[in-house]
């Protein structure tokens, strides 16, 4: 009703008219016709129009421009701090040398300075007079790298011509150290974890000689009569290799020929940096060329992961840092690029096998698991590789190995199995734990990774201090009748006796961690397996270590602390005990160290020195009469052995200072770095 009465009230309603009506005041009336842009008037006129709008309209042109007002502060907080570092940047370039972006050594390693162009330098040098001795050192202070690089204008220098820079005190540093906040683990003492920058993506070049570092050189250490003695036998190896395998992977030395695995050169690629430090110029030199001519890894075989990252490239990266030549880190990221494929897997974990030319990757044809071992001792050299060039996927991919495995159950005490699935990242073949073979460098790499980080990476540090506390709790026993300390195995709750050669790189590198601030009883733990190591040759007719032996727990008459099997008596020239000898008498001085390792290269060339050139692994170590050589050359006694034994004969800590280098698993000693 209501409705229909509206209705007709409008319908009967004149129509309406809508105007707008205007009123002009004298003055604007006058000045109709012309344009007024006074401020005044823009100002009225803006007003109007602002009042003109919907309440609506008037909201969201509001909320624009406080959104855009914050966005404007909130960039500006984020742009200012990398624009004030850029200006610092460009004034520090003006005055020092440029760095690895976002990343530097500690403690720099100590290149040349420019020779002039009339420098006298002589040949190889002939045998030095021993320095007499020093007495023992508790502790090995810091210092700088004495190695030198080649140039190819003149000849290369040996440790006798070699020198040093004194490392000059920093109060001001000492004083910060001391102030920042600790981390404790279990008496350890350990910096803040701190996040690094990520890599540049531009490849840094390398860093020229500073001309400051002339004038703080000291003497040159002599090369003593052991460091020749290893000389002669890198010579003597080398001369088999270049006579009847060069450019090969392996010295057959009695047959006068040669084995191949990847055809990659092997031998040759992991002892380049072998004489560079003992200071071989022609033999560096010829190596070099065939890299530039020869190395080529466009060729379709499978390589195993492990082996080639350690070995190759490894190799390459050190010998770039001790030559600063960039040809090998060109070959470095060749390879590198070639070996990502295996890290295509739906856990991450990678594949054991990557074809390099092909770009594929696969697991062993009898299983789709990998050892433990091998996917976690890859990282020092992925690392480092990505420090170098800028491109980050190197180290993510190994980071990311890390830190799945961190997370994994199956662990027993920090101890881990042996196997890990690819396919779902599980650990595979449980309650089996030893530090041997399919294990040993996974306990190594925790270590030496937190220390290559800059001692930051905490999660690192955590798991090698449990798995050292499970080694105590679990696999530790003592033998009959010296009562030697050993590590054994766990086999689903059975201990076993046996000790494989390989577990002797752990007293090195339990004393590695003690140099770092690691508790002082992995010192002392470190002190009595070494010994266990010692008395694995000393025990042995040869006087050479067998690969696996036994222990005895019980006393019986007429039987030593170690037994050995028929099967078990080979020795394949292994570095692990000269390894840890080497570390033993770096940080703490007794010369009974290097005296057992003068034993051991007495040995080898007493029982497996080949005279045509070479040395050979021989199959029974305990029969000196026919020791039974195999015909093979190992390419690790050249990378590995050989460069130790050098080492841990020279009294010179410069020679690879343990502050400013890591070594991996194939004794390629790389940078240790902290944030820039």
């Amino acid at each position: 009703m209501y409705s229909a009465a509206a209705a007709a009230a409008t319908a009967a309603s004149p129509p309406r008219r809508d105007f707008i009506s205007v009123t002009l005041s004298p003055e604007e009336a006058v000045g109709a016709g012309s344009y007024n842009n006074s401020k005044a008037w823009r100002r009225r006129s803006c007003w109007r129009k602002w009042k003109q709008l919907s309440r609506l309209q008037r909201s969201v042109i509001l909320f624009l421009f406080a959104f855009l007002a914050v966005c404007g502060v909130i960039s500006y907080t984020s742009m200012g701090e990398p624009w004030k570092s850029l200006t610092n940047k460009s004034l520090d370039d003006q005055r020092t040398e440029p760095e690895i972006p976002g990343l530097k050594l500690a403690n720099p390693a100590v290149l040349p300075a420019p020779q002039k162009a009339d420098a006298n330098l002589g040949d190889y040098p002939e045998l030095s007079p021993q320095k007499p001795p020093k007495p023992p050192h508790v502790r090995r202070g810091p210092s700088n790298l004495q190695i030198k690089p080649p140039r190819r204008d003149v000849k290369l220098k040996t440790p006798q011509d070699t020198s040093r820079v004194v490392e000059e005190p920093v109060q001001a540093d000492k004083e910060e150290k001391m102030e920042k906040s600790v981390i404790s683990w279990r008496g350890a003492v350990i910096e803040p974890d701190q996040s690094t920058e990520p890599p540049s993506s531009k490849i840094k070049e390398p860093e020229k000689p500073s001309s400051m570092e002339a004038e703080d050189q000291k003497e040159p250490v002599p090369i003593n009569e052991r460091q020749m003695a290893v000389i002669e036998a890198f010579r003597h190896a080398w001369k088999g290799y270049k006579d009847f395998a060069w450019g090969h992977d392996e010295l057959k030395p009695l047959s006068k020929s040669y084995s191949e695995w990847f055809g990659l050169g092997l031998t040759l690629i992991d002892a380049l940096d072998t004489m560079w430090i003992l200071g071989l110029k022609e033999e560096f030199e010829e190596a070099r060329k065939w890299v530039v001519n020869d190395l080529v890894f466009d060729k379709n075989v499978d390589v195993n992961l492990f082996e080639s990252t350690i070995r190759i490239l490894g190799g390459l990266l050190s010998t770039y840092h001790l030559s600063r030549d960039t040809l090998f880190l060109e070959k470095a990221k060749d390879i590198g690029n070639r070996l990502m494929p295996a890290f295509k897997t739906p856990s991450k974990i990678p594949y054991s096998d990557v074809n390099i030319g092909r770009g594929t990757a696969h697991p062993p044809r009898w299983t789709s698991d990998s050892t433990v071992a091998e996917v976690t001792s890859i990282q020092l050299e992925f690392r480092e590789l990505s420090r170098l060039t800028g491109d980050d996927k190197f180290q993510k991919a190994v980071d990311e190995v890390m830190k799945h495995v961190h997370t994994l159950s199956g662990k027993n005490d920090g101890l881990v199995p042996m196997f890990i699935n690819t396919n779902s990242g599980q650990f595979t073949h449980l309650g089996v734990y030893t530090l041997g073979a399919r294990a040993d460098s996974y306990y190594e790499y925790l270590l030496k990774q937190w220390i290559q980080g800059g001692k930051k990476e905490n999660e690192l540090l955590e798991d090698y201090m449990r798995a050292i506390e499970g080694v105590k709790k679990h696999l530790l026993q003592r033998s009959q009748p010296k009562k030697l300390t050993f590590v054994g195995e766990l086999a689903h709750g059975h201990f076993s006796a046996k000790m494989d050669h390989l577990v002797c790189f752990l007293p090195g590198t339990l004393a590695l961690g003690a140099h770092n601030g690691l508790p002082a009883d992995h010192m002392k733990l470190a002190e009595a397996l070494i010994e266990t190591c010692y008395q694995m040759y000393a025990q042995v007719e040869t006087g050479l270590s067998p690969e696996i032996v036994h222990f005895n727990l019980h006393a019986q008459k007429g039987h030593k602390d170690v037994e050995i099997k028929p099967a078990d008596r080979h020795n394949l020239l292994r570095p692990e005990t000269v390894e840890s000898l080497f570390y033993m008498y770096r940080f703490t001085g007794d010369k009974k160290y290097q005296d057992w390792g003068w034993e051991i290269l007495q040995n080898f060339n007493k029982y497996t020195r080949v005279p045509t050139g070479g040395y050979t692994s021989i199959n029974n170590v305990q029969n000196p009469s026919n020791p039974e050589p195999r015909d093979k050359m190992e390419s690790f006694f050249l990378g590995e052995t050989l460069k130790y034994m050098f080492l841990l004969f020279s009294d010179d800590i410069d020679l690879i200072n343990l502050d400013k280098y890591v070594f991996n698993t194939e004794a390629h000693p790389l940078p240790i770095w902290v944030p820039a």
